[in-house]
């Protein structure tokens, strides 16, 4: 099971002739393909540099690209608008939309003894690995799964296999791992490639899919010194080799451990990428390990007017709140609906700060009496980008003329933040 392409560092560059080159390389070793199937992740994941490398892909392969199905998970589908800026010469016609609630099959379980050792025995009852049709009966001889490694907070670090059975996966599938991530905890797992949920997902692979012609293409973005994004690796293979050396580069990018612990943050959501707060929470679980305890975390949202990204689970949100971990496990325990959504319960422990330090949305959007009806400070976004103005403000520490002192991330998306003390054994 070969690694057909390595290269990455924190110093590297690669530009898009390089990466051209490297995908033409990997496409010469694998021979010719008639039907092809790729699998990039869709627009919230944007930076990942997985739309022009799907469009390198149509553009070696052309009509034998049969289909191109971005892993929306429980994501809605990608507008038009969307589509063409990701994959500005990709065909639309090849687009086919992931329903993840009807258009999935299960193809095997993993043994309930297996997801308990996995687990230290949060869960012991078998897992359902399910993919979308057209991965598992599409009759395709190639299927390229593209996107970039990160730290994640359901499996660890984001991508390789996630991408095809959560953001190709089914309702069953996708709610258990979430919530398994939770109950196990997050902070346990982010930035790192062997957790509990990943070695559920390996199993799934190697016992139930080593008939499908798979090849992973997985990217490392960091940021330049003037605040761009950089390629800093690819690694294509069709196995675990390519995504734990994908991931050990990812913690050397991507992972900023602080020294000084923040007491406040501002963390901005970009308006196109972030639309709600199951998207935009990730300016809680990504900084939830840096902020010092009574601190605050200001969220800067213009973009964000709903809860969800799927209504029923908008419902679920509004309903619940993000309340920390003790109030959802009793919700999960007691009530008749938010067990039949697990990943909805995984998504409010995932946005809470379990009450060591407040959560100050201020949304473009959504009303105040929204806002703290889920378990949030609101304050108004005008007023607070009039005095934390991101166009001003660099990655990093901030010192305000007033002697305030800040810390701003400008996209939570691109990393993962904690201070020193709060790193995992």
């Amino acid at each position: 099971m070969p690694v057909y392409f390595a290269e990455g560092s924190t110093r590297t560059d690669l530009t898009p002739n390089d990466l051209k080159a490297a995908m033409a390389g990997v496409f010469e070793k694998l021979g010719r393909r008639e039907r092809v199937l790729a699998v990039p992740p869709d627009f919230t994941r944007a930076n990942s540099m997985a739309g022009p490398l799907t469009c390198m892909v149509h553009e070696h392969f052309g009509p034998r690209l049969r289909d191109v199905m971005p892993a929306l998970g429980t994501h809605v589908p990608m507008s038009d608008s969307q589509l063409a800026k990701m994959f500005p010469s990709l065909p639309k016609d090849l687009i086919r939309v992931h329903d993840w609630r009807n258009d999935v099959v299960t193809i095997g379980e993993v043994p309930g003894e297996f997801v308990a050792a996995a687990t230290e025995g949060i869960c012991t009852k078998p897992w359902p690995a399910q993919l979308n049709r057209l991965v598992w009966q599409g009759g395709h001889d190639l299927i390229l799964s593209i996107g970039q490694v990160v730290p994640h907070e359901v499996v660890g670090m984001a991508n390789y296999n996630k991408n095809l059975f959560i953001g190709a996966g089914g309702a069953a599938g996708i709610n258990e791992s979430h919530f398994i991530g939770a109950a196990y905890g997050m902070e346990r797992m982010m930035g790192r490639a062997d957790t509990p949920p990943r070695r559920i997902l390996n199993y799934a692979q190697d016992h139930f899919c080593r008939h499908l012609p798979l090849v992973f293409v997985l990217t490392v973005i960091g940021p330049r010194e003037d605040g761009s994004l950089a390629v800093r690796g690819l690694f294509v293979g069709d196995d675990v080799k390519c995504f734990e050396q994908a991931a050990a580069l990812s913690v050397e990018v991507n992972f900023s451990i602080l020294e000084e612990e923040p007491r406040k943050m501002v963390v901005y959501l970009d308006s196109e990428e972030f639309h709600s707060t199951w998207l935009g929470n990730k300016a809680v679980y990504r900084t939830r390990m840096a902020i010092a305890d009574d601190g605050e975390l200001i969220v800067l949202a213009p973009g964000v007017g709903t809860f969800g990204e799927d209504p029923e689970i908008d419902v679920l949100i509004r309903k619940y709140g993000y309340r920390g971990t003790p109030a959802v496990m009793r919700y999960v325990r007691e009530t008749d609906d938010l067990p039949g959504n697990l990943s909805a319960a995984a998504h409010l422990i995932h946005g809470s700060s379990e009450g060591r330090f407040t959560i100050t949305y201020c949304p473009g959007k959504l009303t105040r009496e929204e806002i703290e009806g889920v378990g949030y400070r609101w304050a108004d976004l005008a007023a607070t980008q009039a005095r934390y103005r991101p166009e001003r403000l660099k990655d990093g520490w901030n010192d305000l003329p007033d002697g305030e002192r800040v810390f701003y991330i400008s996209n939570p998306a691109l990393g993962l933040w904690a201070h020193r003390k709060r790193l995992p054994d």
